[in-house]
């Protein structure tokens, strides 16, 4: 079961492609998603990487939290599950 990891610390510059290629030393990644401004298409310096397995996500954390991506150390976390929003009008 793939294993969704939340990685902070992002520079601007990072793109999907070199996120995906950054955590594929450690492991086969299913996603690599930076996540960007809806207005201005700017990336908001996070982003979220699923590792195919448990096990790889355990390895990426070890191996990667606190690594310079792109001129910035970045932060690995294990992803926690966004919490209900309330309807805002």
């Amino acid at each position: 079961m793939a294993t969704k990891l939340f990685v902070g610390g992002l520079s601007w510059d990072t793109k999907e492609d070199s996120l995906r290629n950054f955590f594929a030393q450690v492991g086969n990644v299913v996603s690599a998603t930076v996540i960007t401004d809806k207005f201005s298409g700017r990336s908001k310096g996070f982003g979220f990487v699923e590792m195919a397995t448990e096990a790889e996500s355990e390895e990426a954390i070890k191996k990667l939290n606190g690594q310079s991506l792109d001129g910035r150390n970045i932060t690995v976390n294990e992803a926690r599950p966004q919490a209900p929003r309330e309807n805002r009008r």
